[in-house]
């Protein structure tokens, strides 16, 4: 639905999931359809595109560069300061501080005049996108908070339909720089990582998005996904090789040992099979799962209300978008392929699983590599 922001009544965001029955009101929710409808239908403006490929750049476009550059520039306002602790470095908090205190003004400076009403609600949603002060770490639940205000922004409608395929080349491409930076900077711990088991310590909507953008393909089949010049020479117009190379410059040794979920997703013979699965994944493995919706926030842009029986829908701004059908199979449903992947299935959880992958039905040409038991994940320390 349409925000009205004359008649509009905004609202400061707050947590609603508190218990593991809360998570039904969540999947049934306005926010849940908002959030789903979003992410398919921005999966599907790129489909087949290259960050470099020709699309419109509106003036919101170019304002939330320039917002995401100016908050770049912060870091060296707030250098690393000498610790003893290898991980978390406490200057991260002072860049927390300023985020917080300058986060409404950017978004009134993206939004323009008209619907700087709501800016205030859709900041909170920014401020939650770039990890947490306290435990000083980043993971998918941070991630979510982004996507979150960027359909806040689509609902507010200062993002329309023609913005879709520059939100995700554009602007969501210079978020993960931005992370990723703040992530090597101050050494941000991974929020729930199991290491080796993790499909990525950090991200996970980039595999989404950056497999749609490789579906056909003709140069780039999925099994090369694992080559370094590949992906060194085609990292800057590709998601998904953007996150393996960030993998490759923070990570040592055999590719099949410290990621071996991508390994194996790497002998799926399509990238249109490599992306449903994938997004069958994130519903199933962060958008229902309670460790994750427990610190997600609702307002009145995105409510806990109760949603109509209508399928998945984006924005209303989104909705008149030709080529992008409404997303069906709210729940997951079958699952053609699946990961247990640690961060990126939880990032506040303890599950102490292990990750498994059901390729069979794809045709996967990977041996499975030996590897050791899984770690016990990290406990659950507090909000996002």
């Amino acid at each position: 639905m349409a925000i009205s922001i004359g008649i509009h009544e905004f609202s400061v965001p707050k947590r609603e999931v508190f218990t593991a029955p809360d998570v039904e009101k969540w999947e049934k929710s306005e926010a849940y359809q908002d959030v789903l409808g979003l992410l398919t239908s921005l999966n599907e403006s790129v489909r087949s595109k290259s960050c470099s490929a020709e699309c419109h750049e509106s003036p919101v476009i170019s304002r939330l560069l320039v917002m995401l550059n100016t908050m770049a520039t912060w870091l060296d306002e707030f250098p690393p300061v000498d610790q003893p602790q290898r991980y978390g470095n406490k200057a991260f908090r002072e860049y927390y501080t300023k985020l917080s205190q300058e986060a409404e003004g950017l978004v009134k400076s993206v939004v323009g005049a008209e619907l700087e009403a709501g800016s205030r609600e859709a900041s909170t949603y920014l401020v939650e996108s770039f990890g947490n002060s306290t435990r000083i770490d980043y993971g998918t639940g941070h991630e979510l908070a982004f996507i979150m205000f960027l359909t806040c922004l689509f609902k507010l409608g200062a993002l329309q339909q023609k913005d879709s395929q520059a939100t995700v080349t554009k602007v969501f491409k210079r978020y993960l720089e931005l992370v990723r930076e703040l992530q090597s900077t101050y050494k941000m711990e991974p929020a729930g990582s199991q290491g080796v088991w993790s499909l990525d310590d950090y991200q996970f909507i980039p595999f989404i998005w950056g497999s749609s953008q490789l579906v056909m393909n003709p140069k780039i089949a999925p099994e090369m996904f694992t080559n370094p010049k590949v992906v060194e020479d085609n990292a800057e117009d590709y998601l998904f090789l953007a996150c393996i190379k960030f993998i490759l410059e923070v990570k040592s040794g055999p590719f099949a040992e410290h990621s071996n979920q991508l390994w194996n997703i790497s002998g799926v013979q399509s990238w249109s099979k490599i992306n449903q699965g994938l997004i069958k994944m994130y519903k199933a493995e962060v958008l229902h799962k309670f460790p994750v919706v427990q610190h997600v926030l609702f307002g009145s842009i995105l409510s806990i209300s109760e949603a109509s029986s209508r399928p998945h829908q984006p924005p209303s701004s989104l909705t008149s978008a030709p080529g992008m059908p409404h997303p069906s199979g709210a729940r997951g449903g079958g699952r053609s392929f699946s990961v247990d992947c640690g961060a990126t299935a939880a990032p506040f959880s303890a599950l102490g699983r292990k990750p498994s992958l059901d390729v069979s039905s794809m045709a996967t040409t990977r041996p499975p590599p030996s590897f050791p038991p899984p770690p016990t994940a990290r406990p659950d320390t507090g909000s996002s």
